[in-house]
């Protein structure tokens, strides 16, 4: 499978839909990828779900587009932080609904979506309100938790470089839930560096294969 490229941001994600359930890369702003959540702005798409590790930093990224109206729900390991004041504001003001996930369980419940496991049980919440209303389950002596797959209509990582295929490398920490993510979308659209030609990448340091991305976008300043 080949991956599309894109010239812009803005045709990569000209189809996301309203109501969509959106994973977005990142950790903070390391691996956010803003030129295709600036896109998202653009094209218009409302009452969205969006699937990060926080709520948005400052006032760009996924901050922007919570201070223009177009998330319904967030889900989230740190909803606050020193720089979170959009969607505080907004949480506040009961404009936007949040569920609180422990980041192992986020990541874990991304992975699940992209290896077709329907459940798991985890011990992580267990005995806190982040159990109420799960099935619980004592193994070994231990109180575990149900938890379900998170899956995205649409996926939006950022990656260091990509080769025309789609296969895609990271740098670093701005790694972070874009492997993850790219397994769990139905679309999933990388905005990368650099993109080379095929064969300019050595396939052992391939960390998302091709046959996971759908749409690639050289960042806007590369």
């Amino acid at each position: 499978m080949t991956a599309r490229l894109y010239a812009h941001a803005d045709e990569a994600v000209a189809d996301v839909e309203d109501g969509s359930t959106v994973l977005v890369g990142g950790f903070g702003m390391a691996g956010m990828p803003v030129d295709l959540i600036d896109a998202l702005i653009r094209q218009g798409a409302k009452d969205l779900t969006v699937v990060s590790n926080n709520a948005g930093n400052g006032d760009t990224g996924l901050a922007a587009l919570l201070a223009k109206g177009r998330v319904r729900k967030v889900v989230c390991s740190f909803p606050r932080q020193s720089d979170s004041y959009v969607f505080d504001e907004l949480y506040r003001a009961g404009r936007v609904e949040l569920e609180v996930v422990p980041q192992g369980n986020l990541a874990e419940r991304i992975r699940a979506a992209g290896a077709g496991i329907g459940a798991f049980f985890c011990p992580t919440g267990a005995g806190t309100p982040l159990a109420e209303g799960k099935e619980s389950r004592v193994i070994n002596g231990r109180t575990y938790l149900l938890e379900y797959p998170i899956r995205g209509d649409v996926a939006l990582i950022g990656a260091h470089r990509a080769d025309r295929m789609g296969n895609l490398v990271y740098r670093k920490t701005a790694r972070n839930f874009g492997p993850v993510m790219a397994t769990a979308a139905t679309t999933v659209i990388a905005q990368v560096g650099e993109v080379v030609d095929t064969g300019h990448i050595d396939p052992e340091t391939v960390v998302t294969p091709s046959i996971y991305v759908d749409r690639v976008v050289q960042e806007a300043n590369a």
